[in-house]
């Protein structure tokens, strides 16, 4: 029998709200304050939760994003007693699935709740998805049909059972996990973690405690022991995605690490031995890198054992409309969209865009397409090419402004504002992913944070939800 939580600190409301819905053949299990509420969360797997705002001690506020995060997927329905906007604008943001202002009509608590369970039903089937295509499909299935990548699963099955170290290079988004995970399920150690690894992600000063782990205090502020991710993949595969972002100290002893098998956590008198495959990635050739000085090249032989080159999308055409269409159906199960399909019009459009974010760019099209689309997907659901950065050349009255400046002073002014639009401009294409849009301006990861820093732009706003 489906199950929901009810939280709130009214005992009268809540035996009426249990009351509800235990008419409506659920479940009821119901908590007055918070700590009830997170252990029946842990204990009782509701499907659904309908929580109070509005409660003494720790807040409906305060206790959602503890609920999200025990079970992230289970929708919680917040109860606020007047329609304070800011309020459930926050909850929604904290992840709230929906809200109802009481006093509450039952017909729409019954409602709500029930669409609630129904979404929670979707996602479970949408992860079961996502998960046989991740762990039991081929690659065929995973990035399209193409001849290219037919040559990726030759190469696939070429190192696999060896225990070489594998390099795979490509653009961002073009499918470079997808290659190396297909490589973990098929190697000898197929049966152990994957551990996948941002490298530019982790910030410079972080990088060597982890990946190697350290021991409690190593360094200011280590108060505990910490397994790094080596440790973490024992038995299995490493991933490290992006490394050449890795700091050249890192790059000095993680050389070290694959030539001795063993990884010395820091502030530890001992090694410790590690069964581990690594498999690295990079969206820059790593020869260009080792040309201009950034990455050590004897860490790039060792590492490319064995390399894999991922096309972009826009070279393997023939895979687009394919991982469109996969994409539609998960996405409309994600979101309760009976979507059916393509136009002609809208499949001839994704066809021809040039697709400089690659896989990840078309998902995310399709994603927002699927969202404000009916019964099919029309053209202009599908969002065309971001436009050019570019500076406009401002009028006699826009140049006002320039009086009494310098040569200098107007040229700095409008470099900052080109530097602004295009960086705005490229995040946006990548979705809000910094590595890839580093790639599209063609500068390095830590460049781009740096002027992102100094013009006040943040990456989530540019995010695909």
């Amino acid at each position: 029998m489906t199950r929901v939580l009810v939280v709130d600190d009214e005992d009268e409301i809540r035996s009426i709200l249990c009351d509800l819905l235990t008419g409506r053949g659920l479940e009821v299990v119901d908590a007055a304050e918070a700590g009830a509420a997170l252990e029946l969360m842990r204990s009782a797997s509701p499907a659904a939760v309908l929580l109070d705002l509005s409660m003494p001690g720790m807040s409906g506020l305060e206790l959602l994003p503890r609920l999200k995060e025990i079970a992230p997927d289970v929708p919680v329905i917040v109860l606020t007693a007047h329609q304070d906007v800011q309020t459930v604008v926050q909850a929604m943001r904290q992840g709230a699935y929906d809200y109802l202002a009481k006093p509450c009509d039952p017909d729409k608590i019954v409602v709500t709740v029930t669409r609630a369970v129904q979404h929670l039903g979707l996602l479970t089937e949408v992860h079961a998805l996502r998960s046989a295509l991740g762990d039991g499909a081929g690659l065929r299935e995973l990035m399209g049909p193409s001849a290219a990548v037919a040559r990726l699963v030759r190469q696939v099955d070429q190192v696999a059972r060896s225990n070489f170290t594998v390099l795979v290079q490509g653009e961002t988004g073009a499918g470079k996990e997808l290659v190396a995970r297909a490589i973990h399920r098929q190697s000898g150690n197929g049966r152990g973690p994957f551990v996948p690894v941002d490298c530019g992600a982790i910030p410079d000063t972080l990088v060597e405690s982890e990946l190697f782990g350290h021991e409690r205090g190593a360094f200011t502020g280590a108060d505990a022991k910490k397994p790094g991710q080596f440790l973490l993949a024992h038995g299995g595969t490493l991933f490290l995605d992006e490394v050449a972002n890795l700091p050249p100290t890192a790059q000095a002893k993680l050389l070290r690490v694959l030539q001795d098998r063993q990884v010395r956590p820091l502030g530890s008198a001992r090694a410790v031995p590690v069964d581990v495959r690594v498999i690295a990635a990079a969206n820059l050739p790593l020869a260009d890198e080792v040309a201009r000085g950034r990455f050590r090249q004897d860490l790039y032989y060792r590492l490319g054992e064995f390399t894999i080159q991922v096309p972009p999308l826009r070279e393997r055409p023939e895979d687009i409309l394919p991982l469109a269409r996969r994409f539609l159906v998960e996405t409309g199960m994600e979101l309760s969209r009976a979507v059916r399909g393509l136009s002609e019009a809208a499949a001839a459009r994704l066809a021809q865009y040039h697709w400089p974010g690659n896989v990840r760019e078309l998902r995310n099209v399709v994603r927002r397409a699927v969202l404000v689309s009916g019964d099919v997907v029309e053209p202009e659901a599908v969002f065309p090419s971001p436009p050019e950065p570019s500076v406009a050349v401002a009028s006699n009255e826009d140049a006002a402004w320039m009086r009494g400046l310098s040569l200098r002073e107007i040229a700095d002014h409008a470099t900052a504002v080109a530097e602004g639009q295009a960086i705005r401009h490229a995040l946006e294409a990548a979705g809000g992913n910094k590595s890839e849009a580093a790639r599209l301006l063609r500068t390095d990861f830590k460049t781009l944070h740096t002027k992102m820093r100094l013009r006040g732009i943040l990456a989530r706003e540019f995010l695909q939800r």
